[in-house]
């Protein structure tokens, strides 16, 4: 089983009023990991993928901060259902972890219904984590 694993820069303007990373950017790291995931794993071109983010739940463990540096976003896909793809994420600086998240993703139609997951995302996902 493997998980992808991503780095995405703290940006000053990451950093809020306590001099931290603002609780709120957490997501916009878990989107860079997974606009990365598609266009690594998946070799999707990005504009083409059809998906809607259906739920998000993060969980901090401890504040990062600008001296950081950069945030490294583990992701893994522990199933994948008919047309939902979850997603669980460790976000580390220095090998520690300071959050965990769970995401669920959705393939859409055109009209915005959820399809079936391409077949050939499945089997790209399916290889990549061992399902």
């Amino acid at each position: 089983m493997s998980t992808y694993t991503t780095d995405v820069p703290v940006r000053f303007r990451d950093i809020d009023a306590m001099g931290h990373v603002n609780n709120a950017v957490y997501a916009t790291y878990l989107e860079q990991a997974r606009t990365d995931y598609f266009r690594d794993v998946l070799s999707a071109d990005l504009s083409g993928v059809a998906t809607v983010l259906a739920s998000v739940s993060i969980q901090f463990r401890r504040p990062v901060e600008l001296e950081d540096g950069a945030v490294s976003v583990e992701v893994d896909v522990p199933e994948l259902g008919e047309s939902s793809v979850p997603m669980t994420y460790e976000i580390r600086t220095g090998g520690d972890v300071v959050a965990e998240a769970e995401s669920v993703q959705v393939a859409v139609d055109e009209e915005g219904s959820s399809r079936p997951i391409p077949e050939e995302y499945r089997e790209a996902i399916e290889t990549y984590h061992g399902l």
